[in-house]
């Protein structure tokens, strides 16, 4: 593989002085067909890719042509067709992306000794039937290393959870003839998942009863006969924000025979239930209704008598509301909570008193994140916490807590992303999920004991022989003294004093981040960018979690400005440090990345060569009436109604400024979206057509949402990205790119005939 590899360096090279100098090419075609081939053989007989490249040159009319000079253009695609030979065998590739194993949640039995996970499998896009990715269970024993298959296959596992003896693991799926998802139990040493419970319409959650007998269910009511037969005769008109059917609580015995079990006569829609390890009170988060903005902005905790449906504790949270839990003595509440309503992220760690009284900040004046928490006893918490691109596993002690000093990390900062936390009963071990540069989320658990970290999945064994690019924390100031930073993706085989194009990847949120983890996906080119020459800049722009709520809050009332000020100054500290060439940046994002790739594209233009946005806003105004999301936009974004300053809401929309549109722009969105809606991404497409200053695309994907779901849309996706990306960063430019895609997977080995 390296003598290959050496030889196409070579051949990449003698291009290079043939388009320099003018030298004719027909005999560097045949020595470029010799070494190629010799050193093909020794690789893979079956690498269709460098056979490809070699019969592009020898047949090409530009080679035919005896010693004429090969036209730039010519030049060009056969360039690229090497550097695409090179890159095909060992690196990532969007159709390796779409086959990533992800490890999306895992809990850790009650003594500590083995793991419950689930793990994320894709559709083959072309093989399977479409759809999102099936979600897997799986087992692993902390003593023994090994881990079991429990539900596999076609399957939509969820809400996992360990009964509290530990022989039994709960969760939550749609199996067989089931019309609605249920709730099974499956033993740990043994035998078939039997169904404990269902209701008339999908369960969303639920929490067993430390008696091992009960178990509190969440659901929406069943529709009414009536109402079926009305659908059924054509009736099925939506009364929009009217007719939704809020979750309710039931209280029902495992294994019980169905009966016509009633709700908890709460008011509102839960979203959160927890039953109490010592009495029979419900730890209950509510909204008023099942609106999005209502779970955003007001969600509240509550104590609830199980039988009753009294409500006997009020916890007024102040907006966002994170997850929450018991202690283990059942007398105090934790949860993660905003810090005021206008809060971007709920990023708090707070405890009450079960029976009421103020929140109380763990850990105040944190300039740090906190994601996740559990109990490790009765007097202390461990969470997990992002500190700017790191993450720590910390712990706080209720009896120390309430100074502003640093948390002093169990893990971290330095080390794996840590994305989730699960403790054993006694909160010795854990259970985590954490991700690097190198790999995408997988299984860790550890121990007291021995506090390192043990990595106990394997879910991509091809990663191991995949070559990655280097990936590395820049920091810089912007233009008014602020420090900021973000994650550089090196190109791969980066060459000293050579100058690179670059993809601007802003992640959305704003009230999000990025780590050092991690960052490649079907709408992230992270490192199959790389792969393709180009270097990739992740920043963290002010109003980004992970640094404190002030932080967080340093964008709002300023959409598109001083934010979007701190991309540009982001790209002029990388051309500054010589590794980008100015002339050949892109950008792109989703959602609020959209709108900073919209905003890129038009108001800042003249600093970018190509743009993609996806599920991205357009017009500030009329977003506003088009979202589900019009509040928290008012609370954690803009600080005022659209009524009150039309005129800046029209001026920081990237349609106010089509008409300096130069940057080639490919637009993505799905067709249902209900945050972001499509029309947003239609403005802008029929803006910039009218304006007719440079290429715009616009595609949409039925049945997709906030964000691609599918196999094939998201595949669809990625090679459109990168498609428009190496055509206006490396290749000819000008007009656009193909319209159709060819899905195949050129890097895949050939099927073996059957000879017999």
């Amino acid at each position: 593989m390296r003598h290959y590899m050496k030889n196409v360096r070579k051949v990449e090279l003698g291009f290079v002085v043939a388009l320099r100098t003018g030298t004719a090419l027909s005999s560097l075609a045949v020595k470029t067909n010799h070494s190629i081939a010799c050193s093909h053989r020794l690789v893979n007989s079956n690498l269709k890719v460098g056979r490809r490249c070699c019969a592009a040159l020898s047949n090409s009319r530009c080679t035919r042509r005896g010693n004429a000079a090969l036209p730039a253009r010519c030049f060009m695609v056969l360039v690229l067709s090497f550097a695409f030979c090179r890159a095909a065998e060992d690196v990532l590739t969007p159709h390796r992306v779409a086959e990533l194993r992800l490890v999306t949640s895992a809990v850790i039995s009650p003594e500590g000794t083995r793991v419950a996970y689930t793990l994320g499998v894709p559709r083959k896009p072309n093989v399977d039937d479409d759809g999102e990715p099936w979600i897997e269970l799986w087992v692993t024993d902390t003593r023994e290393g090994a881990a079991r298959p429990f539900v596999t296959g076609k399957v939509n596992v969820s809400a996992v959870r360990w009964t509290t003896d530990g022989r039994q693991i709960a969760f939550l799926a749609k199996r067989g003839d089931d019309k609605t998802k249920a709730l099974y139990l499956i033993p740990i040493d043994g035998g078939e998942a039997r169904k404990a419970a269902e209701l008339g319409a999908d369960i969303s959650t639920y929490s067993l009863a430390p008696d091992g007998q009960r178990v509190a269910l969440v659901a929406s009511e069943a529709d009414g006969e009536a109402k079926k037969k009305l659908q059924d005769k054509g009736f099925k008109q939506e009364i929009y924000e009217e007719d939704w059917r809020p979750a309710k609580i039931w209280i029902m015995t495992l294994f019980g025979k169905k009966t016509n079990a009633t709700p908890l006569a709460l008011a509102g829609h839960v979203h959160q239930v927890h039953w109490s390890p010592v009495a029979d009170r419900l730890l209950v988060s509510m909204a008023p209704t099942p609106s999005v903005d209502d779970s955003f902005m007001r969600q509240r905790v509550r104590v609830v008598d199980a039988k009753s449906g009294e409500i006997l504790t009020r916890v007024e949270n102040p907006g966002k509301l994170g997850s929450v839990g018991w202690s283990p003595d059942g007398r105090k509440i934790g949860l993660i909570a905003a810090q005021d309503v206008h809060d971007p992220d709920p990023g708090r760690l707070m405890v009450a008193e079960a029976t009421g009284g103020s929140l109380r900040d763990l850990l105040p004046g944190f300039e740090g994140q906190v994601s996740h928490f559990e109990w490790a006893n009765s007097e202390a918490i461990s969470y997990v916490a992002s500190i700017g691109v790191e993450t720590i596993l910390g712990r706080a002690n209720l009896m120390e807590s309430g100074s502003e000093k640093m948390p002093q990390p169990m893990i971290g900062p330095a080390g794996p992303i840590l994305s989730g936390v699960s403790l054993s009963a006694n909160g010795v071990h854990a259970a985590l999920i954490a991700h690097s540069p190198v790999h995408p989320p997988e299984l860790f658990t550890w121990s007291q004991s021995d506090p390192r970290l043990q990595r106990r999945t394997e879910s991509n064994p091809g990663l191991e022989k995949i070559r990655f690019a280097r990936q590395e924390v820049i920091r810089h100031k912007a233009r008014d003294g602020l420090d900021l930073e973000g994650l550089l993706i090196h190109p791969l085989d980066e060459e000293p004093g050579k100058r690179y194009p670059l993809i601007l990847a802003v992640h959305g949120g704003p009230e999000s981040h990025v780590s050092h983890g991690w960052l490649t996906s079907y709408n992230l080119p992270g490192q199959v960018a790389a792969a393709r020459g180009m270097a990739v800049f992740n920043p963290n722009y002010r109003g980004s979690t992970g640094r404190g709520v002030a932080f967080s809050k340093l964008g709002q009332g300023d959409a598109a400005g001083k934010e979007f000020d701190d991309l540009i100054d982001a790209v002029d500290h990388l051309i500054s440090m010589g590794l980008v060439d100015r002339a050949k940046v892109g950008v792109t994002g989703g959602s609020y990345g959209g709108y900073a790739t919209a905003w890129c594209s038009t108001r800042y233009s003249d600093r970018f060569a190509a743009g993609v946005m996806f599920v991205g806003i357009s017009d500030k105004i009329s977003k506003v009436g088009t979202t589900d999301i019009a509040d928290e936009e008012y609370y954690v974004h803009s600080l005022k109604r659209p009524w009150e300053d039309w005129k800046f809401l029209l001026e920081r929309s990237p349609i106010y400024h089509a008409a300096q549109h130069r940057t080639p722009l490919l637009i993505l969105h799905g067709k249902d979206d209900p945050r972001v809606n499509v029309g947003q991404s239609r403005e802008l497409y029929r803006h910039l057509k009218l304006h007719n200053k440079a290429a715009v695309r616009l595609v949409l994907y039925p049945g997709e949402v906030h964000g691609n779901r599918k196999a094939a849309a998201r595949l669809d996706y990625n090679m459109r990205m990168l498609q428009w990306m190496e055509h206006y960063l490396k290749g000819p430019g000008g007009a656009m790119p193909p319209l159709e895609i060819d899905y195949k997977d050129s890097a895949a080995p050939k099927e073996k005939k059957d000879e017999r």
